[in-house]
């Protein structure tokens, strides 16, 4: 039991995201790095996944996480720093799509999985790796923004009014093609259900 007055001091790795925010939109770079270690793999899955490429992926979280320590102390809630770093890389995605060519992605294979198996057994593995197949053939195969809206909304949790604003669209737009881009994955995942 500690003291009145007595300070207890806990891991930096073990800090929330509130604690490790604060710290580093006042320039603790040890907590930023806890922030990219904690949030990365989830920041480059939803890049890769938003991107439909991985050939560019590492450019899009690195200029994300570079933007997000610039503008750090900008952020109001500090404990919103997950969501705030996926709009980050959210914004840079939709940045280097604007930029570049379309081009079909030569490596499916690098992308995280949107689901995981429930089981470790042999066929439970075959059976989640031929879902994902599955859910990444369907996506890939939506229409761009429908697919940027979907991944926003289901894999982000962005709401509405977010997807519209990052995408530069009204939030009836964005009802809308999220309604078609479930239509097509439902339809898509059919064999599945």
């Amino acid at each position: 039991m500690a003291k009145p007055g007595l300070v207890v001091r806990v891991p930096l790795a073990e800090a929330d995201d509130r604690t490790l925010a604060g710290r580093a939109s006042d320039g603790d770079v040890r907590a930023f790095e806890v922030l990219i270690r904690r949030h990365g793999p989830l920041v480059r899955g939803y890049a890769a996944r938003l991107m439909g490429s991985t050939d560019e992926v590492d450019d899009v979280v690195q200029a994300a996480f570079i933007t997000a320590w610039q503008q750090l102390p900008t952020l109001s809630d500090p404990a919103a720093v997950k969501g705030w770093l996926l709009r980050v890389a959210n914004r840079k995605a939709l940045d280097r799509i604007r930029a570049r060519k379309y081009h079909d992605d030569i490596d499916d294979e690098s992308r995280p999985p949107l689901v995981t198996p429930d089981s470790t057994s042999p066929e439970a593995l075959a059976e989640h790796h031929a879902v994902q197949s599955a859910l990444s053939r369907a996506l890939t195969e939506l229409p761009e923004l429908q697919r940027q809206c979907w991944l926003m909304k289901e894999v982000a949790g962005y709401s509405y009014d977010e997807i519209g604003t990052d995408l530069g669209l009204p939030t009836s737009t964005v009802r809308g093609l999220l309604s078609r881009a479930r239509t097509s994955v439902i339809a898509r995942m059919e064999p599945w259900r």
